[in-house]
């Protein structure tokens, strides 16, 4: 039962003054205090939520972007997903996306896990679903996107993310999700 007396591990925040505030994300110096007493600013960055989902078809393959990411200059594969619009469900959002990035429509929409990236600096909650099957409706894949769609086989997802093939917390967090369910008897 939390008393709601703070804890001796607990970091004191005496304030948070925001650099930058965009539609995408905010940016703030947190002033903070250890339990030792150490006192320092911290960079805070709070980015709206996001959804993604693990497209996995009747032959055991999951539906992936190939990608360059300019922060990194890699080019990376991912799982589609996105940015929530304000007020949307994280499920609307999920198969929203698939279907704009890939021009593939989700059959199913199953929750898999929650997750934040970065909990020292950075606030962004991140859905990922699961769909079983998903269904072509004839438009191409976003340029902006990918530069192309891949059905990857679940049984090379391991070994491509230990190549830095898929690097992206999303993606190695939703595939990694669907790993262990399957290695547990849940999918």
């Amino acid at each position: 039962m939390d008393t709601g007396a703070r804890r001796a591990s607990e970091w004191t925040i005496h304030g948070e003054r925001v650099v930058d505030d965009t539609r995408r994300a905010v940016l703030s110096v947190a002033d903070v205090e250890l339990p030792d007493g150490v006192r320092f600013e911290q960079y805070v960055l709070r980015v709206p939520a996001a959804a993604m989902v693990v497209v996995l078809d009747d032959a055991d393959r999951v539906l992936m972007m190939w990608r360059h990411r300019f922060i990194i200059d890699r080019w990376v594969w991912e799982l589609p997903g996105g940015y929530l619009d304000p007020d949307e469900e994280p499920a609307a959002c999920a198969a929203r996306e698939v279907e704009e990035e890939t021009g593939w429509r989700p059959r199913t929409m199953e929750p898999l896990l929650e997750f934040q990236p970065m909990v020292g600096t950075i606030d962004q909650r991140n859905v990922v679903y699961l769909s079983r099957g998903a269904d072509h409706t004839g438009a191409a894949p976003d340029v902006n996107e990918a530069e192309r769609l891949g059905w990857i086989p679940l049984a090379e997802v391991e070994q491509r993310i230990k190549a830095g093939e898929i690097v992206g917390s999303g993606s190695v967090t939703g595939l990694l999700a669907v790993l262990l369910a399957r290695a547990t008897g849940r999918i």
